[in-house]
């Protein structure tokens, strides 16, 4: 298990349980494109830790790749298109976030309730 990222670990457990986020871990550990990739960690993540937990760009980008600084600006911006589409939420701190807004700095990414609750 060494020289994984925890991340990345547990994106394998996501997948390997087979529960929430499971079929978009899949797609994070297979896919070819980084931005596909990350879309999808996001996803998994965010399902995974559910509505009282969080989770961020970063830890996206490390799910998918060693060398995970250079995938931050695109983890950021699949982020703001997940939360555009309403699937994720952006928060900082207390606050949530616009998607299309003006903000720097460290955000969490949190998994959308559903329509029905």
């Amino acid at each position: 298990m060494a020289g994984r990222s925890a991340p990345r670990r547990e994106l394998e457990r996501i997948r390997d349980g087979n529960g929430p986020g499971a079929d978009h871990a899949r797609v994070a550990l297979t896919a070819e494109a980084p931005p596909e990739r990350l879309r999808s960690a996001i996803l998994a993540l965010a399902a995974a830790r559910g509505e009282d937990s969080s989770t961020c760009p970063s830890d996206a980008a490390r799910a998918v790749a060693d060398e995970w600084r250079p995938l931050l600006p695109i983890a950021r911006e699949a982020a703001r298109a997940l939360a555009r589409a309403g699937e994720v939420r952006l928060t900082q701190g207390d606050r949530p976030l616009d998607p299309d807004g003006a903000w720097r700095g460290p955000i969490r990414i949190r998994h959308s309730r559903s329509p029905d609750g």
